[in-house]
Order: structure tokens, then sequence, then C-alpha cells
């Protein structure tokens, strides 16, 4: 648009309303859901770090369970939430290995 010109405003009918307001419900409920799924990989994260595999491994099947709520509750899409799960494992798994050799 121009410079100067008014936004374009939508029409303030009932059925707007209620899509605004049911919008706003699930981008909170989407960004909550995304939340807890970052705690629970910033926590595996975080016992990776410090070298405890066995903590890590608790924490593990946790961290899987969050992500897996939040594919089914929408908040994630499925290859991103594949991708987080996998990339946990894998640093799981050299951590471990690396305790063995």
């Amino acid at each position: 648009m121009p410079q100067g010109t008014p936004a374009k405003q939508k029409k303030r009918s009932k059925s707007v309303l209620k899509n605004i307001r049911k919008s706003a419900r699930n981008t909170e409920m989407n960004r909550a859901d995304r939340s807890r799924v970052r705690g629970a990989i910033k926590q595996m994260r975080t016992a990776l770090a410090t070298g405890n595999a066995d903590e890590a491994a608790k924490l593990l099947s946790g961290a899987h369970s969050e992500v897996d709520k939040a594919i089914r509750k929408g908040a994630l899409k499925e290859n991103t939430a594949n991708r987080y799960k996998s990339r946990l494992t894998l640093a799981l798994n050299s951590l471990r290995s690396k305790k063995t050799a």
C-alpha cells in the first residue's frame, strides 16, 4: 500500500470476532506447548553438557513424550519434532560411546 493510506479494516461481524478470539486462544495454547517442549529439551541438553549419561537417559523419555504430545496437539510439525528427537538421541548415544571408550 502507498505511504499514508489507511490499513484495510476487517468487518466486525460476529464470525470475525469469534475467529479473532479463537485464534488468540489457539496461539496461547500452542505457545505453552512449545515452551514445555523447549524446557524439556533444555533440561536434556544441560544433562548432556554436564556429561551425566544416566540422568540424560532418564530425561530422554520425558523429552520424547513432550515432543510427541506437541505433535498430537498440532503445536509442532512432525518433521520438526522428529528432528528434535533424533538429535537428542544421537547426542546421548555419542555421550555413552565416549564413556565406554
